[in-house]
């Protein structure tokens, strides 16, 4: 059977919602780049919506791109063997018929379906303080309940990141420092837009609760200690690392990017204001080019360990997920939180490879039959 399987290639549906407008949600940009690299490696592949993919069905309406008219067509495909999850907002997915749709292909008995469910940031440092080696990674992390626990970790930390549990692209991220010396000693930074930072002090904490609770609009929050970076130019930076399972279901590192923080920003998400850069240019002026080199392969490590353990508790198969993690001033290693559905590498070598490993993994899955 197996030597059947490897002649032929699996058919890959590409998985997304509806839109009355748009065909389709999702980066279209990205699907398209997912749809072309896979006919060129001689994949049946197609966008498919949560609706349209009925599985007792012989086959399923999709779509597929068109380069020479630059436009999607509606057309119909073989069910697939593998679903790849793009599906692009937590908002889609806690849909009833959308989770029904994902929760029958994780049963079906043969269609293999990767990355099923976005990351909780809460249980994502739940599941990694169940391992020795990646518990030592994760910063003291806690969700946000009230007043009084808030204040109970500020007095142990005095600098604390307060962040959405479902948040995306650093919306919702606020700096919270205790300064005892100061007449109001609570310096809340919310991230404004435009750029621009919001700072309110009080002395308070009453105060401070009800400004915080009006920012968050009664979404769950996360207090988490706040890890004094590295920095380049006055600007603090993260890497980005991109960890995707290859065509023999290992997980391996893709590819490594920096993201500096925009001036006087609190976190480096670019469409915070933060820029990408090279690790190396970021991290040599601070540790030297033979530190920089040692940490880059402890990066790397870490990663693949870290990924190995959320897939072990999420319980699901996964078969890419990006992660953020920091180099403190002390050249110490944290994590900060890891998203199943990346966005896309800019850097050019990490692009390509990660396009072709979404085929390899998949192709792999269809060689490896469920159970």
């Amino acid at each position: 059977m197996s030597h059947l399987l490897a002649d032929r290639k699996p058919v890959v549906a590409v998985l997304t919602v509806g839109d009355a407008k748009r065909l389709f949600r999702g980066n279209k940009a990205n699907l398209k780049d997912i749809v072309n690299t896979g006919t060129d490696l001689d994949f049946p592949v197609y966008v498919v919506t949560a609706k349209d993919l009925k599985l007792t069905a012989k086959r399923v309406r999709g779509y597929q791109y068109l380069a020479e008219e630059k436009t999607w067509y509606r057309h119909w495909f073989p069910l697939p063997d593998v679903v790849y999850n793009r599906v692009p907002l937590r908002e889609d997915e806690r849909k009833p018929s959308v989770r029904k749709k994902i929760e029958e292909c994780i049963r079906h008995n043969s269609i293999q379906i990767y990355n099923p469910f976005f990351f909780n940031k809460r249980k994502l440092f739940e599941w990694l303080r169940k391992n020795r080696s990646t518990k030592a990674l994760v910063p003291a992390t806690k969700r946000m309940s009230g007043p009084q626990n808030l204040y109970a970790m500020l007095q142990i930390y005095e600098r604390l990141y307060l962040k959405p549990e479902s948040g995306k692209a650093g919306k919702g991220i606020m700096l919270l420092q205790y300064e005892p010396e100061q007449d109001k000693p609570f310096r809340l930074t919310i991230q404004g837009r435009k750029y621009r930072n919001i700072v309110y002090r009080t002395d308070r904490l009453n105060a401070l609760w009800r400004r915080i609770k009006s920012e968050t609009a009664n979404a769950p929050y996360i207090m988490q200690e706040g890890i004094q970076l590295v920095s380049y130019k006055d600007r603090i930076f993260d890497l980005r690392v991109l960890v995707q399972k290859t065509g023999k279901g290992v997980w391996m590192v893709t590819g490594v990017g920096a993201r500096l923080a925009g001036l006087k920003r609190i976190t480096t998400h670019v469409p915070q204001g933060g820029s990408i850069e090279s690790p190396e240019k970021l991290l040599n002026p601070v540790f030297g080019s033979e530190m920089t080199t040692i940490i880059m392969n402890r990066l790397k490590s870490n990663a693949v360990l870290i990924a190995k353990q959320i897939e072990k508790g999420s319980g699901h198969l996964l078969g890419e997920m990006s992660m953020d993690l920091g180099i403190d001033t002390n050249g110490d290693m944290w994590f900060f939180e890891a998203n199943s559905k990346p966005m896309k590498f800019d850097e050019p070598q990490i692009r390509k490879k990660s396009l072709d490993r979404i085929f390899q993994y998949s192709q792999y899955l269809f060689q490896h039959p469920k159970n």
